[in-house]
């Protein structure tokens, strides 16, 4: 099935024909058709399959057809990565930039966005505290929103920004569409998703909890004291092009850029301690190729989207299993094969168990003993006996 097929305008069929979108991938070809009737939908699929096209893509198709004022189309999204990673998207998408997109996120001038929102924009893309700032503030007026899109909602479950978007719920139009998209549902963002939608169709293009089948998993046993070492090693065996390793804190991350740095390996970092600017120039300096290893936490598990990026190594476990997915869905993108390798200390073998429940899938364990690795069943340690039991 084509684009034009799916029943988009031809002037954004030609625009994907020109970006090289040959058909519609599965989420996008299920996901369009509803979203262009207006109904509710929820939307879920394994990461880097298409998913902010699927939703940008209907949501300009329906304002170029019938023009009115005001804001039409507002996108939130849990981080500024991933606001403005649909901010780029949007202006690929869009026929000779013919609607006005306006980003509003926290880190940047405040001054070029009220520049930004005196015209209206047709679209505005906003991470939820931001976004207030400007309701607060009157800049922003949303009482004409027709779509609303909740992008990665569950993460912002997670980073406890509810309050605030049912602060935004009620200042939106009781007739609209609302759409909800996202790599992973938990059963209560599901409940609160419900209770704010109209009768949502709900598409589901993999398993909840899937990764992507192009990614290879591994985990390699290693000793806390020794993942510095191991992750040293892998970088100098590894055939690797560009490589994205996440850590759980902001000061693990800073501390490893720095050890990466002093051993010679281009490396730059993306935490929340870091400025927007100093965010931006690391992440494109990453995409250019100026650095082959970014060092992250988690708030780049959403929101990055990078060509070829070979391997994603999970230095810390992640605690949520859920983050676990969306890291390694940086890598596999598109089809291309990824490689995805968690450091696995004994105190995490519990977290990946965890993981490996989410996923339905073991992961293959590698046994370096020069690190201090140790077997599963080590790991784990001898069964426990029960009182009374010989």
């Amino acid at each position: 099935m084509s684009f034009s097929e799916i029943g988009l305008d031809q002037r954004l069929v030609s625009r994907c024909e020109s970006l090289g979108y040959k058909a519609p991938t599965p989420i996008q070809m299920r996901a369009i058709p509803l979203i262009l009737t207006g109904v509710d939908l929820i939307g879920c699929a394994e990461t880097g399959t298409g998913k902010t096209a699927a939703f940008l893509l209907p949501v300009i198709d329906r304002i170029m057809r019938v023009t009115r004022p005001g804001v039409r189309a507002l996108v939130i999204a849990p981080t500024r990565e991933l606001a403005l990673q649909i901010e780029v998207v949007a202006g690929q998408l869009m026929p000779a930039r013919s609607l006005k997109v306006v980003t509003l996120v926290g880190g940047m001038s405040m001054e070029k966005q009220l520049q930004g929102l005196r015209t209206p924009p047709a679209i505005v893309i906003a991470t939820p505290g931001r976004l207030l700032d400007h309701l607060d503030r009157g800049s922003l007026d949303i009482s004409r929103v027709e779509t609303l899109v909740l992008d990665e909602a569950d993460r912002m479950l997670d980073m406890g920004f509810w309050p605030d978007i049912r602060e935004v719920l009620g200042m939106l139009p009781e007739k609209r569409q609302t759409l909800l998209f996202s790599a992973t549902f938990s059963p209560e963002i599901e409940r609160v998703a419900r209770s704010t939608m109209r009768q949502p169709k709900l598409i589901e293009v993999s398993p909840r909890g899937k990764a992507a089948s192009t990614v290879e998993q591994t985990a390699y046993a290693v000793a806390s004291e020794s993942k510095t070492a191991l992750l040293l090693h892998l970088l100098e065996e590894e055939n690797q092009s560009r490589v994205l390793v996440f850590t759980r804190t902001r000061r693990s991350a800073e501390r490893l850029a720095h050890i990466l740095q002093a051993r010679g390996h281009k490396a730059d970092r993306i935490h929340a301690d870091r400025t927007q600017g100093q965010r931006q120039s690391a992440l494109l300096g990453f995409k250019q190729g100026k650095h082959r290893v970014l060092v992250a936490t988690d708030i780049a598990a959403r929101g990055i989207d990078v060509d070829s990026i070979s391997h994603v190594i999970n230095y810390d476990v992640p605690e949520a299993p859920e983050d676990y997915v969306h890291r390694i869905g940086r890598t596999g993108r598109a089809g291309k094969a990824g490689k995805a390798i968690t450091l696995v200390s004994p105190i995490d073998e519990l977290m990946l168990s965890a993981i490996e429940k989410l996923t339905g899938k073991p992961i293959r364990r590698i046994l370096l003993p020069d690190f201090g690795g140790i077997s599963l069943s080590q790991a784990r340690g001898p069964a426990p006996r029960l009182r009374g039991v010989r």
